[in-house]
């Protein structure tokens, strides 16, 4: 192999992915020092730069810095026309997230005043597309001199990011190919537009690949289904002691059983925290605590989770992990030895499903005002389909119905394997622990 390729890693969730799923130590085997890591500038940067090891590293945002006349009027554009009013005028138009929009919304795609005053018109949104990913738009200079010196295959860790754009403009601009990776199962549907005529287009699953097809337009030639790599971390047994290790670090009792209790993003569950007070409360006044011990653990964006969480930590069997985005091997462990998983919605459900864990799905919103319902919100979307139509789960309405579900599933764990397995496999395909091999056959066959 002789063609260098850079594999641009824009977010910490496509980082966890790429790294520790194995998916960059597959591309070191085949790419070797031709290999270059472009990781944005977060606080996790650090941590994936030592991860990196020798291979060579860049900061994406040295790359896509701009000034002048022309870059002030490309962001103008892009502010009305680009990335977010697109990917928002795509939603709407097909429906995605509709329950979820609300003026002002702190996810951007889920904020309908993005779309624009422009009418909407899948004609109008074509021509736009054309433009923003476009070999003539802005590019950044210090980006595009080192494209056109060391001709990369530019390989994208998650497909659909603004940061990622001037990557794909670029590297149109010096006629080298692009691969897309999509980072996530729910991302084909409301998660941003899909930048067209790539040279590979990289899905987890069917689905993914049908999605692709019928709302971004792209060719079925061009996509690889690949597995869930995540799933390799899962396929990996883990021995019961390693749990027992993580729980006496944690303070918890493994002689009885252990409810896992997964938090959703404050900007999904802003009444998460009323929720963790009564199970808490609960718990301690119904004689639970003396039954199984309960750790909680926040979502990785959840910056608010010490006041979210503060009833169970002070509680004796309880805790409450740290959120990080860099422990996925220990989310594997969990999720293969504790007994029950508790959760609104979010990728954790499926990977609760994954790994055969009887699973208690969360479908309202503790102490809300009438008229609230983020839980269904966050399960309405079109990804959920599959999940929410099974019995892979229990459904719990009111917090009545979490409590019934919990001891169901301690006192019979084995009622929802089989549907278990049949929505896993419905979903996300083989698990056979060599997804993040084909990842890396996929982009490094690009560039063959």
């Amino acid at each position: 192999m002789t063609t260098p390729i850079w594999l641009v890693v824009p977010d910490p969730f496509s980082a966890r992915l790429f790294f520790d799923t194995g998916i960059l130590d597959e591309l070191r085997k085949r790419a070797g020092e031709l290999l270059t890591l472009v990781l944005d500038a977060d606080e996790q940067t650090a941590h994936w730069r030592d991860r990196a090891g020798a291979t060579t590293t860049v900061d994406l945002p040295e790359l896509t810095g701009g000034d002048g006349v022309v870059w002030r009027v490309d962001r103008r554009l892009d502010e009305a026309v680009g990335f977010y009013p697109l990917s928002v005028r795509q939603s709407l138009r097909h429906g995605f997230n509709r329950t979820r929009m609300q003026s002002g919304h702190r996810n951007w795609f889920l904020d309908p005043d993005r779309a624009g005053r422009l009418p909407q018109s899948a004609a109008l949104d074509r021509l736009f597309t054309k433009w923003h990913y476009g070999r003539l738009r802005y590019a950044p200079a210090p980006l595009l001199e080192r494209l056109r010196r060391e001709r990369p295959t530019v390989a994208l860790a998650n497909t659909q990011m603004h940061s990622v754009v001037p990557f794909v403009v670029a590297a149109r601009r010096a006629a080298l190919p692009v691969v897309g990776h999509i980072a996530s199962w729910d991302h084909t549907v409301g998660k941003g537009i899909v930048p067209p005529g790539l040279g590979r287009y990289i899905v987890q699953n069917d689905v993914m690949r049908d999605d692709l097809m019928r709302y971004h337009r792209v060719d079925e030639r061009r996509i690889v289904v690949t597995g869930w790599p995540q799933t390799d971390v899962f396929h990996r047994r883990r021995p019961r002691a390693e749990f027992e290790r993580l729980m006496r670090g944690l303070g918890v009792d493994t002689s009885r059983p252990i409810v896992l209790v997964m938090g959703n993003s404050p900007t999904n569950a802003p009444y998460e925290k009323n929720f963790v007070d009564r199970l808490v409360s609960w718990w301690e006044e119904s004689g639970a605590a003396g039954r199984f011990s309960l750790l909680f653990r926040p979502h990785p964006r959840d910056r608010e989770w010490r006041e979210r969480f503060a009833a169970p930590l002070s509680r004796e069997g309880a805790a409450v992990q740290e959120p990080s985005f860099t422990d996925l091997d220990t989310l594997s462990v969990l999720l293969q030895h504790g007994d029950v998983v508790v959760s609104n919605a979010g990728t954790i459900l499926l990977d609760a499903l994954v790994n055969d864990r009887p699973a208690v799905c969360v479908l309202y919103d503790e102490g809300a005002p009438p008229g609230d319902s983020w839980a269904w919100k966050n399960v309405s979307g079109e990804h959920y389909k599959a999940l929410i139509e099974s019995e892979a789960f229990y459904r719990a309405e009111r917090f009545e119905d979490v409590t019934a579900a919990l001891e169901r599933a301690l006192a019979h764990p084995d009622e929802l394997a089989a549907e278990r397995r049949r929505v896993a496999r419905e979903v996300v395909g083989e698990i056979d622990g060599r997804a993040a091999e084909r990842v890396a056959d996929a982009i490094v066959g690009t560039v063959a």
